[in-house]
């Protein structure tokens, strides 16, 4: 992580505009379809989260706006990702744990098996400090529409939650909502990422027999 001068980015304006403001957090809300996802989930005995954030990994990669941070009046870059998720732990309760992410898709899902494993069991929240983190909450219990999370700028990375996603006859889905600081990205970057997710969603995973 480094300190850039915003009037270096491309994020100058946006800096000026949205950096002081007491609701400096958007929210966007797709529904997107996920059958290639959850039979790759069924067939192979994966998760289905874990799969879902490797893809939203993969997509912010490619956006160059996931690597800046607005936060404290300052303007920060790094040069790696990371997806956070929470964590059900042994004793009832909830913690957080950043997965780092990497375009090996093999390697992810091993680092968040051992990952989340290992907070489950501590009760403890395992956080990254290298890597500009994307966070995740999935309320898998209820079909849910849209959510919207805290508009404060005490948070203020990137963030994606969803519900259960929705069996049909021949397809499944998933509304996700997408939350963004302003500063960081506009409608058109969050629009560009959104439309990334969708397309790796419906696409091969390279992943042993699903690559191709």
């Amino acid at each position: 992580m480094r300190e850039v001068n915003p009037k270096d980015t491309n994020r100058a304006q946006a800096f000026e505009m949205w950096m002081k403001s007491p609701m400096p957090m958007v929210t966007l809300t797709k529904t997107f379809d996920v059958t290639r996802l959850y039979k790759v989930s069924r067939r192979r005995g994966i998760k289905f989260n874990m799969l879902l954030c490797w893809c939203i990994g993969k997509a912010a990669s490619h956006t160059k706006e996931f690597y800046l941070l607005p936060e404290q009046g300052k303007l920060y870059k790094y040069d790696r990702l990371a997806i956070n998720v929470i964590v059900n732990n042994k004793e009832s309760g909830i913690n957080s744990c950043d997965i780092p992410f990497t375009l090996d898709l093999e390697q992810f899902c091993a680092d968040y098996m051992s990952l989340t494993q290992a907070v489950c069991m501590s009760c403890k929240n395992s956080y990254t400090n290298d890597a500009m983190v994307i966070g995740t909450s999935a309320m898998v219990e209820t079909e849910l529409d849209s959510i919207v999370n805290q508009y404060t700028d005490l948070f203020c990375n990137p963030m994606l939650l969803w519900g259960r996603y929705r069996k049909g006859w021949l397809k499944t889905t998933l509304p996700i909502s997408f939350q963004f600081h302003h500063t960081q990205m506009d409608g058109a970057q969050a629009g560009q990422f959104l439309a990334h997710l969708s397309s790796l969603l419906s696409s091969p995973l390279p992943f042993g027999r699903d690559r191709g």
